[in-house]
């Protein structure tokens, strides 16, 4: 598809968000800095525990959080065997290391990282309707997970209403299942809404009402090619859940590690899903700052120390962030050469 050329503007001065640039970074130096000040106590303590961890507990968290991302891998795997393409878990699992990496580390990484999943997905022999539908299904059934299990968390914390919420979110859950599995196996649904949705578009862009109209069409079409199992859809959403229990796990292990052990499970669900909730804000990348400062105060909230939530949360990050994305990376270079001596 060729790539149409658009004359530059001539600019004068700084761009708007160059202008707000400086005053953004003072505010930022600013809050750093007085959360430096008021937190200075609880940081030494949280480095000094750190100097002195059960190592034997720090591995574990490690392998839960490989376990984690291997889960994920095994989800994505699973859909898209289910529609037909069978690829080796290894691919798989080096896909899900360096999309995350991407996603976690660049200004607007989830483009990025859902562009270079299209893409391996499709050199993996998926077609573009099923490598889109794919990648949509699991973030949809990655985050119906996180919040199945913040649900269930909340309900044994007696902090919801009553069991009928957990009841109401695997009710939507069910429906979303069943519409993307309809519209799988029947395409002409989608029809009219597309009619309609490109007639608007196309007024905007001030095109004819039919244009793209047959490539669209053609596009949805292809999602008849896929077929789903049941029981190959039911092992995805175990895995969903598994991928963020395990991640879980790595940040109870991490407590353990640094002798906060005896935290309340419940307490430690929620604050995670407090921590992840706030990771979906891709404010700054990898959430740095805001989903620690969200998992600290979960913590504290469930009954730790300052000094211990402090150093199981930098513990967790030097796990989940730092290695993670540090390994994901290598592979995601590893790919790229890989690739580059294919086309050589």
């Amino acid at each position: 598809m060729a790539v149409q050329q658009q004359t530059a503007r001539p600019t004068s001065g700084m761009p708007p968000w160059w202008r707000r640039g400086p005053a953004v970074a003072v505010l930022v130096v600013v809050v750093l800095g007085t959360e430096l000040v008021l937190g200075w106590p609880a940081l030494t303590g949280a480095l000094a525990q750190l100097r002195e961890p059960q190592w034997n507990w720090v591995a574990a968290a490690l392998a839960a959080e490989l376990a984690s991302m291997g889960t994920y891998a095994r989800m994505q795997r699973t859909l898209l065997h289910g529609a037909g393409t069978k690829v080796s878990i290894k691919r798989h699992v080096a896909t899900a290391y360096a999309a995350h990496s991407l996603s976690a580390t660049l200004p607007g990484g989830p483009v990025f990282s859902t562009t270079f999943n299209f893409q391996q997905l499709r050199r993996f022999g998926a077609s573009p309707a099923v490598a889109s539908w794919c990648i949509a299904l699991s973030g949809v059934l990655s985050a119906g997970a996180l919040v199945i299990i913040g649900a269930v968390g909340g309900l044994l914390a007696r902090n919801t209403g009553s069991w009928h919420s957990l009841v109401g979110y695997a009710v939507g859950a069910v429906v979303v299942a069943f519409g993307v599995r309809q519209l799988a196996g029947h395409p002409q649904l989608l029809d009219r809404p597309v009619r309609a949705v490109l007639g608007g578009v196309n007024r905007v862009r001030r095109q004819p009402p039919g244009h793209g109209h047959d490539r669209l069409l053609s596009f949805v079409e292809q999602l008849r090619e896929v077929r789903v199992h049941p029981a190959s859809f039911a092992a995805a959403v175990v895995l969903a859940l598994l991928n963020w229990l395990f991640d879980a796990l790595c940040l109870w292990l991490c407590c353990v590690a640094v002798g906060a052990g005896s935290i309340n499970p419940v307490g430690l669900v929620i604050a995670y899903c407090a921590g992840m909730a706030a990771a979906s804000v891709p404010i700054v990348p990898g959430g740095l700052g805001v989903v620690d400062a969200a998992l600290v105060l979960g913590l504290v909230a469930g009954g730790l120390t300052s000094t211990l939530a402090v150093a199981a949360v930098v513990l967790y990050r030097l796990i989940s962030f730092g290695f993670i994305i540090g390994l994901g990376w290598l592979v995601w270079l590893a790919i790229r050469r890989r690739q580059r001596g294919e086309r050589a």
